[in-house]
């Protein structure tokens, strides 16, 4: 029989799992096929392998670029 302090190290792990989980996992895709950035259409390759993906490649790699700078 499980004493309190197995169950909540149950518990514990359960709920850092499916907090990794969700951090991990893109929550919602992305259908628009579009740049929001330059307004050019983001390559099938890149909404394959990034549904989630709101940029170009280029234009992430500008955002990418800015964001190390601003620092």
């Amino acid at each position: 029989m499980a004493d309190n302090a197995d169950i909540a190290n149950e518990l514990m792990e359960r709920r850092l799992e499916g907090t990794l989980a969700s951090r991990l996992t893109p929550q919602v895709p992305v259908n628009d096929p579009w740049c929001e950035d330059c307004g050019d259409e983001i390559p099938a390759p890149r909404r394959q392998a990034a549904p989630w993906a709101t940029t170009c490649i280029e234009c992430q790699g500008i955002r990418e670029r800015r964001g190390r700078h601003a620092r």
